[in-house]
């Protein structure tokens, strides 16, 4: 049987069942990923960033003045609403210094919980992607957002930024994204954490917040700290205070994680890690789970450019099974789509972004603390 035919069979089963066993034995990324819509409650964040929930959550409207959602089958474009009032001025601010505009990739569900693929983290509308490829020239449509390979920023073959498409507009885009108080980490791949470390004059402070992790060399990941109001949310570690550029935590990257291994003589079989339940969440999420949902207009969140007007793109209605089959987020062989083939001539009027490369996509990574 199919990978969605279980799926599915499994969610008609469960609608036979009593409430209290479809929750203690159903993985909870099936039940908060058949959510469409948030929890008509007080915004809040439930429990850690790898094991919770989002009430009172709101979206990222699909375009704004500065920045363009991406992969919207996905319906990840939900966050804390502290979170995607940051996300919008940091999208005017990096546009000051050169930045086209934010391609935004998945923020959390609109519940927040575990989600039906990818992501150990994101639960708690406290974690989004950000691509590392200003917007393009227009306003994509619904299909260019879904089929855009992602591109990487670094050399090929190697761990190390490429020169000719890293640019001082890069550098003040991360600058931008940790200097916002509430942000407390802004995760990107060590070899991005390197080139600021070489590159950053004078005030590097904010170099502290730039954590060097697997994966983030399509995109950038913003980490929130516990927002007010959420008493049961759990902080992460304190944010170090060191710049993190001469106390040998890059060099363990370089010379210890990326050093060539050898093959064990025996292939090392991974235990599969237990799927999430509700009962493993904060007991708030299962009110969050079962609560009343607004409509999607009222929770949009509201851009500051109040009479900004951007085509209009019809979303189709939300699916589970478009999630589970969706294309991956970044090209495994091939260079994706390249921006010079989405047709200048159709951009919208009043919006003329010039393309700098290839747009890359948020890609999987592991948990990090």
């Amino acid at each position: 049987m199919g990978k969605l035919s279980k799926f599915f069979c499994t969610a008609l089963a469960l609608t036979f069942l009593a409430p209290e066993y479809v929750y203690a034995q159903t993985p909870a990324k099936k039940l908060f990923g058949n959510r469409p819509l948030p929890a008509a409650l007080k915004p809040a964040a439930h429990g850690f960033y790898t094991k919770g929930c989002l009430s009172g959550g709101v979206a990222i409207p699909v375009d704004g003045p500065n920045w363009q959602a991406m992969r919207l089958s996905r319906n990840r474009r939900w966050g804390h609403p502290e979170l995607i009032g940051i996300i919008e001025k940091l999208s005017y601010k990096a546009k000051k210094d050169g930045w086209n505009g934010l391609l935004v990739g998945d923020i959390s569900q609109p519940r927040g919980g575990p989600m039906l693929t990818g992501h150990r983290s994101h639960q708690m509308g406290l974690d989004a992607d950000l691509w590392l490829t200003p917007m393009p020239d227009k306003r994509m449509t619904y299909k260019e957002r879904e089929n855009t390979s992602a591109i990487s920023v670094l050399k090929n073959g190697t761990n190390f930024v490429d020169q000719s498409r890293w640019t001082r507009s890069h550098t003040m885009l991360l600058y931008h994204a940790a200097s916002f108080p509430q942000i407390e980490r802004v995760l990107v791949h060590p070899g991005i954490k390197k080139q600021l470390c070489d590159t950053v004059k004078g005030n590097r402070k904010w170099l502290s917040k730039i954590r060097p992790t697997w994966g983030h060399h399509y995109h950038f990941h913003l980490r929130m700290g516990c927002p007010s109001g959420s008493p049961d949310c759990k902080r992460q570690n304190a944010t170090p205070t060191k710049t993190g550029c001469s106390d040998g935590s890059l060099d363990w990257w370089f010379n210890v994680e990326f050093a060539p291994k050898k093959k064990p003589a025996k292939p090392v079989k991974k235990k599969p890690r237990r799927e999430l339940t509700v009962s493993d969440l904060p007991n708030a999420c299962q009110l969050v789970l079962n609560a009343n949902a607004p409509t999607l207009e009222a929770a949009t969140h509201k851009p500051i450019a109040a009479a900004f007007v951007a085509p209009e793109i019809k979303l189709p209605k939300y699916s589970a099974a478009n999630v589970l089959r969706g294309k991956p987020i970044e090209a495994s062989k091939s260079k994706g789509t390249p921006v010079s083939s989405l047709n200048a001539s159709q951009s919208a009027a009043g919006f003329n972004y010039v393309p700098q490369g290839p747009i890359p996509i948020p890609t999987l990574r592991p948990f990090v603390q």
